[in-house]
């Protein structure tokens, strides 16, 4: 780490003078190179351990742009002629591009690292907002962007004809208008008919990707698959025709933006809604420190880490987050922690907003402080501040001190304050509290120097189901009876994760008689209290939500209102609709939804309601409190359409669907469509469906009838001539959909969700789906795969029953999987071709494998395990590797492995076998967090190998991975390891740890290893989150 530490002070440094001494040379690149500059210099020690090798390497990378730079200024020096100062000229204009498109490409590596920590612990506002700010997603982004570049791309077609130009040339020009006018609406709130404007625009924009990604896909489908003398009639016969076609539907494209451009928005900005009187409010007494720190654990532990550094600079710490969120809790607990008060001789608590100088906050502080340190209790006068500034920092030059600002609301006056403390070097810390989810300073383009450097912000965020229970019992104070336990689901959705919300309700419940007539009253007549709680929350995150974010929170209308959505999920509709779309160059989509999710998150917007171990979000939702007011949005924008509850009726209130959802709701007007007896409504299906982009099923009931429907459903529909627009089709968990063959018709889907359908056959027709960018087949009886899936140029994940053996047919001749990023699933036996067919596959950056040794062919499945490990090491985009390797009785088989200590993104790792060089383990990457070990056969000691990844949370020895008798944790091994699960290690005898060593541990389960005597001395006094025991041997002692 010093040594990275070294390396990127030494590039800093070398930016930093570049500004200063050539400012000539930056025209045109000095944006990035300041922002890289500015974000080298802030990154904080704690950073460089998870990210040691990949900083380096960008920091390499950085360093040639200096050198090219440096070598520019020299080049322009020299004295030269008119002719050679032109050719110069040209030259630099050449090189400024080529310079811009790498500096953008590191400020895109910079950004990715951060994904990677997203939810290791508790979220780091301070990730967020740097992420924020180098990222200017907006409408303009989603919109206009995209047709931009699309018919950008047609024109670069050959033999395109003169007039199909023009119409592409006209709505290009339209888009660019746009592209500035969508700009300048991020500034305001849309009235109810201007989101209904933006949706009619957004719908026009995908379909004018649509229909010219479709022509220029059809045009290099055919190039590949003719050659001969007939490939030019058969191109030129063809090219006719579907010139023809793409200038019919751009010319409705045209007719749509001249229609809606009579009534684009002039006047978009309106009184901001749910605003409540400041009287409504009242302050709610915190409870015990001891019920708060079972629900802020996560938040207590880096706020304590950052403050017992070792740094002996001086640090502003600043805790945010909205209204109601634990704010003022968490600091409080931090402040009165024992080994606080023990590292800090001196600590104050103050209050901007509470003293005698409230409408002068700086001076109610310094007062304050005067007063609490220096026993001063004399009112000064506001003109004092200069000189009470003077004596505290006389006071405080030599001395450690904490000091705590509660509610500090005018971010403005930061600058001043802190200048006070600047040049004190004892390790000196203050925590600010502050409403909103960024302080505001942080926003500006160009914050003062030092507080980028001295000043850190630490967001909290809705509490997950969990952990909002656990706050919720301790508050209560009384034993809750367990007849009362089956509201625990309906206690935490209402609460939202609200610290605030949780207090209130436990509040009024313990007041109450506990039984269940009495809770479901309260819980009834909940709404309006809750309404009153969020009130503010909602008024500022409305404020300051942006239009593309809102477009994807309307999505989440579309789930049930208790749904737990997962993330993947979500993340890939979001894609395939195009909520989002990419803003530099080779960045990928679902990092963009990514970064939207979690800025959500971190907005305290989204409600993270489940983790995984390696602490990334699994599910999430909104906060049944904003889900409504999201909703009723989504509605008045036409994103979500309002359905007629009078079912004869069959029609909706508002023009078309645009997003069909069956929540087998018999209210619905859609339900009879859906499940009823089609044969007898005599309306047509095309005036509803004919704009529909999305169909989701959330039809899970048991029985042949839920596929019967669906697939009478989509039967009907696409010979209607409806969801011919469909971009999304998901239908997981409908129990054997019954897809027609019909589907193929489908040319835009991009989302086929077909997981734990358990469907045995794809239609032949799915071939002709080439715009399809997820196919989603786990939990499904599919074992084989057509052929045509090889030629989906767009396919970027692919997942497969793994369970069933899901495998590829021979390969074509043609692959055109460039795309393709996720292949989880897949099986592989001796027929798999693996060598120069799966191996041309070399973007794959999530790979599960599960590969079948049959006795008869042993040599030959050697053979492919090989072929696999050379493919893995070529794979040098991988973030996630899942090896399995076992024999026809499921015992764990020989499994080959290459080094992999380059593959620099490389995260996690579960491999299942018996490794044919052991060794192996010694050459994982440093970047490695997420370890599995099963059956691999290890006779030495993996531990004392292991220890030296400083970036390892997950560690999970499981059965049959080592074979020895004793195992050793040296001191200041595992660093940063937050979870060890150790399994059936049958052979296992001792574990000894040494003092200093998994000083993170916070989750230890020990199953089934029946030798092991004892629990570690050294982990006996820990306080572990959890420890886990499991058919231990009743002597066992822990």
């Amino acid at each position: 780490m010093e040594v990275a530490a070294s390396i990127l002070s030494r590039v800093t440094e070398r930016l930093s003078l570049l500004v200063v001494r050539e400012p000539a040379v930056l025209i045109g690149v000095a944006e990035p190179i300041e922002w890289i500059e500015w974000q080298l210099r802030t990154w904080a020690p704690d950073h460089l351990c998870y990210f040691t090798e990949k900083l380096v390497d960008i920091a390499y990378a950085i360093e040639d742009i200096i050198d090219d730079l440096i070598f520019k200024v020299a080049v322009q020096g020299r004295r030269r002629g008119v002719l050679e100062q032109l050719v110069l000229f040209i030259r630099n204009l050449i090189d400024q591009h080529i310079i811009h498109k790498k500096l953008e490409g590191i400020k895109v590596r910079i950004s990715s690292l951060q994904r990677t920590r997203v939810f290791q612990g508790a979220i780091s506002i301070e990730e967020i907002d740097w992420l924020i700010s180098t990222h200017h997603q907006n409408m303009a982004n989603t919109v206009a962007s995209p047709v931009i570049e699309k018919i950008t791309a047609l024109l670069a077609q050959e033999a395109l004809y003169s007039e199909v130009k023009k119409r592409a040339r006209r709505i290009q020009d339209e888009f660019r208008f746009l592209d500035g006018f969508l700009k300048n609406l991020e500034s305001k709130e849309l009235d109810d008919k201007g989101m209904v404007w933006m949706e009619e625009l957004c719908q026009v924009s995908c379909s004018a990707v649509d229909v010219i990604g479709l022509f220029i896909n059809r045009r290099e489908q055919l190039g590949r698959s003719w050659i001969g003398p007939l490939r030019r009639v058969v191109l030129a016969f063809d090219s006719l025709r579907s010139q023809h076609k793409l200038g019919m539907e751009m010319d409705k494209i045209k007719a749509k933006l001249l229609d809606i451009s009579t009534w684009r928005p002039r006047d978009v900005s309106k009184q901001r809604q749910w605003r409540v009187p400041e009287s409504t409010f009242r302050v709610l007494q915190q409870p015990s420190q001891e019920a708060d720190i079972i629900s802020f654990d996560d938040d207590v532990h880096a706020m304590m880490t950052r403050l017992l550094s070792d740094d002996k600079d001086f640090c502003a710490i600043s805790i945010v987050g909205i209204e109601g969120i634990g704010k003022t809790t968490l600091a409080k607990l931090v402040y009165d922690h024992d080994a606080i008060v023990n590292h800090f001789p001196y600590r104050v608590w103050t209050s901007a907003s509470d003293g005698p100088f409230s409408s002068d906050p700086l001076t109610n502080i310094m007062t304050e402080l005067m007063s609490q340190l220096m026993g001063y209790n004399q009112r000064a006068p506001v003109s004092w501040w200069s000189e009470m500034r003077q004596v505290l920092k006389a006071f405080l030059a030599d001395k450690r001190f904490l000091i705590v600002v509660d509610d500090f609301i005018q971010d403005h006056i930061l600058e001043e304050f802190v200048t006070a403390f600047l040049n004190t070097l004892r390790g000196s810390r203050i925590i600010l509290t502050t409403r909103g989810t960024t302080p505001s300073y942080t926003k500006a383009r160009s914050p003062p120097s030092y507080l980028k450097t001295m000043s850190v912000h630490h967001g909290l965020r809705l509490r997950g189901d969990d952990e909002s229970w656990a706050l919720f019992t301790h508050v209560m104070k009384v034993n809750i009876p367990p007849e009362l336990l089956e509201l625990r689901r309906e206690i935490v959705i209402r609460c939202g994760g609200l610290p605030l919300a949780i207090v209130r309700l436990a509040d009024v419940l313990s007041q109450k008689d506990a039984n269940i007539d009495e809770w479901s009253s309260v819980l009834q007549q909940l709404d309006q209290d809750q309404e009153q709680v969020w009130s503010k929350a909602l008024s500022k995150i409305s404020e300051d939500l942006p239009l593309y974010k809102q477009r994807c929170l309307f999505y989440f209308g579309l789930f049930p209102k208790d749904y737990e959505i997962p993330v993947r999920r979500l993340i890939m509709l979001w894609v395939a609709e195009g909520l989002v779309q990419p803003e530099v160059e080779n960045e990928d989509p679902e990092d963009v939804a990514g970064r939207c999710l979690i800025e959500l998150i971190a907005e305290d917007v989204v409600q993270v309601t489940k983790k995984k171990l390696d602490g990334n979000v699994k599910t999430c939702r909104l906060p049944y409190a904003l889900r409504q007011h999201w909703l009723s949005k989504a509605q008045q924008a036409t994103f979500v359409q309002v359905y007629a509850k009078t079912r004869s009726e069959l029609s909706i209130s508002t023009g078309l669907v645009r997003r069909l959802v069956d929540h087998l709701d018999k209210e619905d007007f859609s339900f009879d469509h859906i499940h009823g007896d089609y044969s007898r409504i005599s309306t047509s299906l095309r005036p509803h469906y004919q704009g529909v982009v999305s169909f989701i099923s959330f039809d899970s009931q048991e029985g042949n009838k839920p596929g019967e429907d669906i697939g009478k459903f989509l039967h009907q529909c696409i010979s209607s001539s409806c969801f011919l627009l469909l971009r999304v089709l998901d239908l997981e968990h409908v129990f054997r959909p019954k897809l027609p063959e019909a589907l193929g018709k489908l040319t835009r889907l991009r989302y086929l969700g077909l997981r734990w359908t358990f469907l045995e056959m794809l239609p032949s027709s799915i071939r002709k789906l080439q715009n399809l960018q997820t196919l989603d087949l786990k939990h499904t009886y599919i074992s084989t795969l057509p052929s045509s899936i090889w030629k989906m140029q767009h396919l970027r994940h692919l997942l497969l029953s793994e369970s069933y053996r899901s495998r590829f047919t021979l390969q074509p001749r043609v692959c055109s999987l460039i795309a393709l990023q996720t292949l989880w699933g897949l099986f592989v036996d001796e027929k798999t071709l693996v060598k120069g067919g799966l191996d041309r596959l070399v973007n794959v950056r999530k790979l599960g494998l599960a590969c079948r040794l049959m006795p008869s062919q042993q040599q030959t499945m050697l053979s492919q395990l090989e072929a696999v490990a050379n493919w893995v090491l070529k794979l040098k985009h991988l973030h996630t590797l899942r090896l399995k390797s076992d024999d026809e009785e499921n015992q764990p088989w020989d499994l080959d492995l290459k080094p992999l200590l380059a593959h620099v993104n490389l995260s996690s790792i579960y491999l299942l076998g018996r490794l044919k060089n052991p060794s192996i383990v010694s050459e994982f990457p440093r970047s490695l967090s997420d370890l599995t070990l099963s059956g691999s056969g290890q006779m030495e000691d993996p531990m004392l190998k292991l220890d030296k990844l400083p970036n390892l949370k997950i560690l999970r020895l499981l059965a049959k991975s080592y074979t020895g008798k004793l195992m050793l944790c040296p001191s200041g091994s595992f660093p940063q390891l937050r979870v060890l699960k150790l399994w059936k290690l049958e052979q296992l005898e001792e574990w000894n740890v040494e003092e200093g060593a998994l000083q993170a541990l916070r989750d230890l389960e020990i199953r089934s290893c029946i030798r092991l005597k004892m629990l570690p001395k050294e982990l006996l006094h820990r306080s572990l989150l959890e420890l886990k025991l499991t058919d231990m041997p009743s002597q066992f002692t822990a």
